[in-house]
């Protein structure tokens, strides 16, 4: 069975280190690239997207309400138009600077408070969908499974990856338990590793509450910014594979071949 391992990088920003990010590059098949909006600049664009390159690491853009300020963690609302750009823009930016490179943006994942608005919004997750889906059909969308963006990208029959958080709890709803909560994180890599093993088995998310929810699962995300996110990480790929899970970028997956 193949699994990928994504991560959020090149987040630099007064709120959040990137000093992982070289590290964490060694880990993961797939790396979702800050594109200024919220985090990162041109440098920590260019600098993850050469290791990327030098590690076989697929990029995608992680684009976001333009809210450095809050680390694109506020929601604000905004219309169709005002979305369809915000998307288009950022992956932009990221593909002329990954062209310069000789790599190409192949997948799209949404950051923060955009991407939790779209989880819950149908509209929100359809004007996601349909502004990636203009930028090109060969885009993979990489969302929460269950989620109403996954909703949304299969009724244009797009290129869909699903993803779990190895270290967010589950609400029973499916959707991740809020960050002001004290039990949001899961921080032990040790539970990580196996909150993650059972999900991607079972092809189920598991709630805080014990109660699981069948979903498809393609991709394991671990956040970039989190103190443990390195020994996660590794505790999480060593387990993935020692239980004979096969790893890939996210563009070299059969399901999208």
């Amino acid at each position: 069975m193949e699994i990928n391992i994504n991560c959020d990088l090149g987040e630099k920003s007064k709120l959040h280190s990137n000093e992982s990010d070289p590290e964490l590059l060694k880990i993961v098949n797939s790396a979702n690239i800050a594109c200024g909006y919220h985090a990162g600049d041109e440098d920590t664009m260019n600098e993850v997207i050469k290791i990327s390159k030098n590690n076989g690491v697929s990029i995608g853009a992680h684009p976001s309400f333009n809210d450095p300020e809050n680390f694109g963690r506020e929601r604000i609302n905004l219309s169709n138009s005002e979305i369809r750009k915000l998307i288009i823009d950022q992956y932009e930016i990221l593909q002329n600077a990954a062209i310069k490179q000789g790599e190409n943006v192949t997948h799209i994942k949404p950051h923060g408070a955009l991407n939790n608005m779209a989880c819950e919004d149908i509209e929100l997750a359809t004007t996601l969908a349909k502004a990636i889906s203009e930028i090109s059909i060969d885009l993979i969308y990489l969302v929460p499974t269950g989620s109403k963006m996954e909703e949304a990208a299969k009724k244009l029959d797009m290129k869909i990856a699903c993803e779990i958080f190895a270290d967010r709890n589950y609400e029973d709803d499916g959707n991740l338990v809020s960050r002001k909560k004290p039990h949001a994180l899961i921080t032990n890599p040790d539970e990580a590793k196996k909150h993650v093993l059972s999900m991607v088995k079972n092809q189920a998310l598991n709630c805080h509450s014990g109660k699981q929810i069948p979903c498809e699962i393609d991709s394991v995300c671990i956040h970039g910014d989190n103190i443990s996110s390195l020994n996660t990480a590794k505790s999480i790929k060593s387990n993935l594979v020692e239980n004979g899970l096969i790893l890939k970028p996210l563009s070299f997956m059969k399901k999208f071949n």
